[in-house]
């Protein structure tokens, strides 16, 4: 596992050292995102469920992770309530989104293998319904130009989510015993074994750590909040929860993810200035790393 996570570093390693070498540019890394979000992940979704069997008990999962985002509504706007209005729905919008696919399902697969993914991507249904829901609905809430929202364009949101979608239509076919062709699987297979490597590249092509200043403070406040909350709750259903293992260790794992890199499309769809925008890419930055060191601790020593 060591020796996993190590070229887990490496390649993250290599993403960012090309950046800086100018082999690739950022802006070329969204067409990167793209083929990761609309090819690989959905191929990887749909091979992980073909090859095992979905339990009951895990259709808790999306569940416990949509009321976490329910939680963390209250308690954001009281932790933030002094902030300034688009730094206040920054951090929501931050808060309610937690990067699953992109930056959990390589190294879950590294510890856990195929059965491990599975339960993370019954977990990325609830996390995808947080962040088409409750982050969207608050990033445009605090928006300059205010909510201007309804729920069919949320739900029209979460329609065209193909990972999202995907998740969906394959657990059904896996909970009514459907199997897909073998060609479908096959195609699948070889298509998915690209995303770990290009979700890895991408990870480190997006890493930035400059911040001003006057964010330093807030930025401190909102790591705390987020990894402090993340960690109370995943301790206390870690050990309260009478399910097995894994899922267990999904929840305690789940809610110390980085933030959601649709955050950072939110915030230029709402118009958010400059400053906020790249307060977001930054805080995203650091949540990686901060991520990576304690999931290594929890996957060695839990």
């Amino acid at each position: 596992m060591n020796q996993e996570f190590f070229y887990i570093i490496a390649i993250i390693a290599l993403g960012y050292v090309l950046k800086r070498l100018k082999v690739i540019e950022e802006k070329e890394g969204q067409v990167i995102a793209k083929i990761i979000f609309r090819i690989t992940l959905p191929a990887l979704v749909i091979v992980t469920f073909n090859s095992v069997k979905i339990e009951p008990t895990l259709m808790i999962l999306p569940v416990i992770v949509l009321l976490y985002g329910l939680l963390l509504t209250p308690l954001g706007l009281l932790v933030f309530k002094n902030e300034e209005r688009e730094l206040k729905g920054s951090f929501m919008m931050m808060a309610s989104g937690l990067n699953v696919g992109l930056f959990a399902f390589p190294l879950v697969f590294a510890i856990w293998g195929m059965n491990g993914l599975t339960y993370f991507s019954m977990f990325d249904v609830g996390t995808s319904l947080m962040v088409f829901g409750i982050a969207f609905i608050l990033g445009s809430y605090f928006s300059k130009e205010g909510l201007s929202l309804n729920p069919i364009e949320i739900l029209k949101r979460l329609g065209t989510s193909i990972p999202l979608m995907t998740y969906i239509i394959a657990s059904t076919l896996n909970f009514v015993d459907i199997q897909l062709p073998i060609m479908v699987i096959d195609v699948a297979s070889t298509l998915s074994a690209a995303n770990v490597p290009l979700s890895l590249l991408l990870l480190g092509i997006y890493l930035n750590f400059k911040i001003e200043k006057q964010f330093i403070k807030p930025l401190i406040k909102f790591l705390s909040f987020k990894y402090g909350i993340g960690l109370l709750v995943g301790l206390s259903l870690f050990y309260l929860l009478p399910y097995d293992d894994m899922f267990r260790y999904t929840l305690l794992i789940g809610f110390l993810l980085p933030v959601a890199t649709s955050s950072l499309a939110f915030a230029v769809e709402f118009k958010y200035s400059t400053e906020a925008t790249r307060l977001i890419a930054t805080t995203a930055n650091i949540t990686i790393i901060i991520s990576i060191v304690m999931l290594y601790f929890f996957a060695n020593f839990i």
